[in-house]
């Protein structure tokens, strides 16, 4: 399951944002480090096409791919140095596979800032650099052990004691290892590692309603020119009170919340979509009469390596998958008319499965 943890400063708006997305109540009190322990909820992954396709094969359920968010408590500057809950907001970050920075661009007098004013752009450069130097730390100390037995002649040391060389200049110069060009082997290697600034990182831009529904604010402005140049390089821009109250609606009263606000979709299908993309994750669905289903696979997979996220005898027996698109299948209306019609396409092992792919493998075991 995909884990996306929320990361930010105290007060920034981070367990509004997690009990808007979860609905899970979350201790969410204007005074810093409110969250102590990390919330962890799983939240459905929007999918309209999920819908269309139930509804055509007319399965007796659905059920949608899921993503995990957790709430991590606020850090401050000196984390990486044990201040605030450093070490354990440091500890917590290493289990998540990418980061939603909060950061806030909005002023509010009853809501106050552990610095004082605010200034996201700062926000995020404290932030950055707590993970930067706590993986300076984490990479010289490994350093100082792989070299000894790099100097023995080990193949496999030299290897990993010159990509830490590599991530300790960058690192140095106070720069996330996100921004290492690697070869997939050395991606490999790092994932090892667990290094913080190795994590794909979404900013969330936490704002406040006129903002959303006009043209922004100088903060948030400054904010998407300062990562510009980021190696994750996305800013999602939400309002966590607009959110709040969605998450408080049916879903007949939340459309015509967002009709009156002249919103599209809630702010949190957009993170969700941007975090999908962020990590290079489509979705194919499988479809029968007993049920619908979205599964999750890192763009350029297999057939093979998809049917194995759905049991892994399916990917030790594979023989072919039959698939279809979702465009061409709610065209077509059911399964059975386009296997009759000659649609379905018979795929082996070096097909890479597509985004909205609607596929039944063929296995034996």
């Amino acid at each position: 399951m995909l884990k996306v943890g929320i990361v930010g400063l105290p007060n920034v708006g981070k367990s509004s944002l997690f009990n808007a997305l979860t609905a899970a109540g979350a201790p969410s009190e204007n005074y810093p480090f409110c969250t102590v322990d990390p919330n962890v909820g799983t939240v459905e992954v929007p999918d309209p096409r999920l819908d269309r396709i139930h509804e055509l094969s007319r399965s007796d359920s659905r059920v949608p791919t899921v993503i995990q968010f957790v709430d991590i408590a606020g850090l401050v500057k000196g984390a990486s140095e044990g201040e605030g809950l450093g070490n354990k907001f440091l500890g917590n970050i290493r289990e998540v596979d990418a980061i939603a920075h909060v950061l806030r661009c909005f002023d509010d007098p009853d809501i106050t800032h552990v610095l004082g004013e605010v200034d996201p752009v700062r926000d995020r450069e404290i932030v950055e650099m707590e993970l930067v130097l706590a993986d300076l730390d984490a990479v010289e100390r490994r350093l100082e052990k792989v070299v000894k037995r790099a100097k023995s002649g080990e193949k496999e040391a030299k290897r990993e004691a010159a990509l830490l060389e590599r991530c300790q200049r960058v690192l140095a110069e106070g720069r996330p290892a996100r921004v290492l060009d690697l070869d997939p082997e050395e991606r490999r290697m790092l994932r090892a590692f667990q290094l913080l600034t190795s994590k794909p990182v979404l900013f969330v831009a936490n704002v406040s309603e006129e903002d959303l529904l006009g043209d922004g604010n100088d903060g948030l402005r400054a904010l998407q020119e300062s990562v510009a140049g980021d190696a994750a390089g996305r800013v999602v821009t939400i309002c966590s009170k607009i959110e709040s109250e969605l998450a408080e609606l049916d879903d007949e009263h939340q459309v015509e919340f967002l009709a009156e606000l002249g919103l599209e979709e809630p702010g949190l299908n957009r993170l969700i979509r941007e975090a999908y993309q962020l990590l290079d994750l489509i979705t194919f669905f499988t479809t029968g009469e007993n049920e619908t289903r979205a599964w999750t696979v890192k763009e350029g997979s297999t057939a093979p390596e998809a049917a194995g996220t759905i049991h892994s005898d399916f990917q030790r027996g594979f023989i072919r998958a039959e698939t279809i698109g979702f465009g061409e299948f709610t065209e077509i209306g059911s399964w059975k008319d386009a296997r009759d019609q000659g649609r379905l396409r018979s795929e082996g092992k070096e097909y890479l499965v597509k985004d909205g792919d609607i596929i039944l493998f063929r296995f034996n075991v």
